[in-house]
């Protein structure tokens, strides 16, 4: 199933989905957009943001879990907004006709979920969440990602060079993949060298972005 209005931004820790998405509310046309990330700003999200920052440690199959409740109430719960940031109910909002950006969503679990648990666990836990209409995976090598980690601050528990290496590859996969089945169901798919200035990098998802409103 496919959900028409909604935009991922997938990529690494260090890869830039954030700076852009912080760019693109610079655009005349996107004033009226809803912007998100995952995990979420709902009480599910802000549980797993502390355990990201190692605060308490758990399996690696109750992660997956965790990311999946969390994308579940993201996605299916009711609309609550902040002003232009959603908190939850991406699915309400994108059937309202509002443009829904996610940094992150469900590509983000199979990539880094699938490291250190079963592959099978989170591919079931997602099969049911809606491939977004648009979707920018930023492409860019562990080592030059914490390059940037580094120049902001303390690393969160994933943002280790030969963990996030493997999830490079995974995460090259899962792209490859959806782009070939995801685009029966009308997914775009748009692979960015995360190398490239934001400057770049930000006029090619506004040419993308534009041409879907």
């Amino acid at each position: 199933m496919l959900l028409k209005n909604f935009i991922v931004f997938e990529g690494i820790d260090g890869a830039g989905t954030t700076t852009q998405l912080n760019l693109l509310k610079e655009m005349p046309e996107s004033r009226d957009f809803l912007y998100t990330a995952e995990p979420s700003k709902a009480p599910t999200g802000l549980f797993l943001r502390q355990m990201l920052k190692g605060d308490f440690k758990i399996t690696n199959e109750t992660s997956a879990y965790l990311f999946a409740a969390d994308r579940n109430q993201h996605v299916n719960g009711d609309l609550i907004t902040e002003g232009s940031t959603l908190i939850s109910g991406i699915k309400n909002a994108c059937l309202s006709g509002k443009i829904v950006i996610s940094d992150r969503y469900f590509f983000s679990s199979l990539a880094y979920q699938s490291i250190d648990c079963p592959k099978e666990l989170p591919v079931r836990l997602n099969s049911g969440f809606p491939l977004p209409q648009l979707l920018f995976y930023f492409d860019i090598e562990a080592k030059d990602a914490l390059k940037r980690v580094d120049s902001r601050g303390e690393r969160e528990i994933y943002e280790k060079e030969d963990f996030l290496t493997k999830t490079v590859n995974e995460y090259r996969r899962v792209i490859d993949e959806y782009a070939l089945s995801g685009k029966k169901e009308g997914m775009k798919t748009v692979i960015i060298d995360a190398c490239l200035s934001k400057e770049e990098i930000a006029a090619l998802i506004q040419k993308e972005i534009k041409a879907i409103l």
